[in-house]
C-alpha cells in the first residue's frame, strides 16, 4: 500500500510539473506518442495534420529538453504520464 502511495505521489507531482511547462494539446500528444502511436495516428485522432503533429513534437522536445521519441518516452514514464 506504501509503495502504491508513493507511486500516485510521484505521479501527482510529475503531472504538475508537466503541466507548468507544456499545454493541455501537447500534454496530450505526448502522451500518445510516448504509448507508440506514430504521428499519422495521432493526427488522426486530434483531427489535425501529421505536419501539425511534428511541429507540436519539435516543440514538446525543446521545452522538455529530450532529443527523440525514446526520451521522451522515457521523460513521460519517470512523471506518470504514461
Amino acid at each position: 500500500a506504501a509503495r502504491a502511495f508513493e507511486t500516485l505521489l510521484r505521479r501527482e507531482a510529475g503531472a504538475r510539473e508537466i503541466s507548468k511547462v507544456l499545454t493541455p494539446r501537447e500534454i496530450e500528444i505526448a502522451r500518445m506518442a510516448a504509448l507508440g502511436l506514430r504521428n499519422k495516428a495521432i493526427g488522426d485522432r486530434m483531427s489535425i495534420s501529421e505536419g501539425t503533429v511534428k511541429t507540436h513534437l519539435h516543440n514538446i522536445y525543446e521545452k522538455v529538453r529530450v532529443q527523440s521519441r525514446a526520451e521522451l518516452v522515457l521523460y513521460c514514464k519517470e512523471r506518470g504520464l504514461v
